[in-house]
Formats: C-alpha cells, structure tokens, sequence
C-alpha cells in the first residue's frame, strides 16, 4: 500500500505532516506570492489551499503535476486567480478531467459560478462546462478527504458568509482572509493558527494591533501570520516577537487528533 495512504487511514501517528506556504503576500504583494497553503504529509500533497495565479505556478514548480485537491476559502482573485489555467490543465488530461476535489462551501457556489463557470463557451469550440473538470464537494460544517475530517468555518472577510478557514483537529487552523475571529479560535486549543495579518489593519483584514487587542497573549506562540503587503512590513511584525511566515516555508505539524481521523478496521 503507499505509505501516505496508509497514514492518512489511521495510522498518522507516524507520518510528518507539514504545510508549505506557496505564498503569503496580500492581493497587492505580487513579489510574495498569492496566499496559499498545501498539506502535506510525507513530502506529498495532500490538499491545496486556494489558487491564485501565483500559487497555482509555485504548485506546478514544486510537485509537478496539478493538484489532486483543492479548498477555496473565498471567491477574490487572488485566491481563485488560477483557477481557469488549472481548468484547462485538468480538462485536456483524460486521466485527470473531473477528478481534482474541490471543496467549496455552499455559499460560494453561487458566487464562484458567476465569476468563473459563467462566461460563455469556457472552450471555444464549445462541449463543456466549466465544472467537466473538477469533482465539486459542497461543504458546510466540514468535510472528509483521504481519512481526514477537516473542520470549516466562517471567516470575517467583507460581506458576512462569503469566506470560510479551514482546521485539522491536531493539527492547524488556516483562518483565510479575516478580521479577528476570537470566538472561532478558542475552540481550538493546541492546534497551530495561521492567521492573516498585516502590519496595519482594515474593515476586511486583521492588523497587528487587531492581533494585540483581540487575542490572549498565551495564543502568540502558537500563531503563524501571514497575507502581509510588503517584506519591510513583514520585518517590522517580526521586530514585536511573532512568527511571520515566508513564501515557502515549510511549517512542520503535529499529526491530527485521533477524532480528525476516520476509524479503520
């Protein structure tokens, strides 16, 4: 059996589980790469998180194939940017069209069929739709992939229920682009908590001082920011003790809680 299903069917106590940043710049941080994330465990994908341009190229560069799972935390550019290229790669590939998962909370369907499934004749020649290509997931509360349950929850980002973070029990929690969340954070109590931050906040993104005022000071340790505008802001965060994340780090996992597992017979 391949030694990565393996451990994703119960048996991750094993395993190294690490997730690696494709890019950690906001929209206007081209040079630090779309935020991004992708789960691995043993050096291999296990889910891609968000696709921007830029993410979708760095994926491409390191693994070398696309990815076999996908989670969308919100329908912005910069995190779905890449999304018409990876169609077209998985399309024109008969042994992957409509098998990449893609995990979309409900709410975003509606959203994401406007700005990406809509436009007329997504082939020229026409015979397909923009959705031949992946295998759509809805989720809500959370989802299964590969043994694993994965929690989902609304982020605060513009308008309310239009973008969601993602958490493996155990493991990490991945707020996507949020003001403070408090109350979705203190229910994870060990877990890693990769949060959007930038040097100065806004009505739509959490600022350092949001981060000071909003969370305990026991937190710090284990928060990992991210989705900062420039590499000087990315400095000066740095200067006050926090850990703030570069474009390919690798961030090494506690495997997930036994109760983020399916059980195995």
């Amino acid at each position: 059996m391949n030694p990565t299903l393996s451990n994703l069917q119960g048996e991750s106590s094993g395993a190294e589980w690490c997730l690696r940043m494709l890019g950690v710049g906001s929209s206007a941080a081209v040079e630090l790469g779309s935020s991004s994330a992708v789960l691995e465990c043993d050096a291999k994908p296990v889910l891609m998180i968000d696709c921007g341009t830029e993410a979708l190229t760095r994926y491409l560069d390191i693994y070398g194939q696309p990815p076999e799972a996908l989670f969308i935390t919100h329908a912005h550019l910069d995190h779905i940017g890449g999304m018409e290229r990876l169609f077209f790669q998985l399309y024109f590939d008969p042994e992957r069209r409509g098998r990449c998962r893609l995990f979309l909370p409900a709410a975003l369907i509606p959203i994401l069929q406007s700005r990406l499934a809509d436009y007329p004749s997504v082939l020229a020649e026409g015979g397909a739709n923009f959705w031949d290509a992946f295998a759509v997931v809805p989720v809500s509360q959370g989802f299964w992939h590969r043994g694993l349950h994965f929690d989902v929850f609304a982020a605060r980002h513009h308008a309310p229920n239009t973008a969601f973070g993602l958490a493996l029990r155990g493991s990490f929690v991945f707020t996507g682009d949020t003001r403070p969340i408090p109350e979705i954070l203190q229910t994870y109590e060990q877990e890693l908590l990769l949060h959007d931050c930038g040097l100065q906040g806004n009505p739509s993104h959490t600022g350092l001082d949001d981060v000071l005022r909003e969370y305990p000071r026991d937190w710090d340790m284990r928060l990992r920011l991210y989705h900062y505008g420039s590499e000087a802001a990315a400095e000066a965060m740095r200067a006050t003790g926090f850990h703030v994340l570069r474009r390919d780090e690798q961030i090494a996992l506690a495997a997930p809680s036994a109760h983020a597992e399916r059980a195995t017979a």
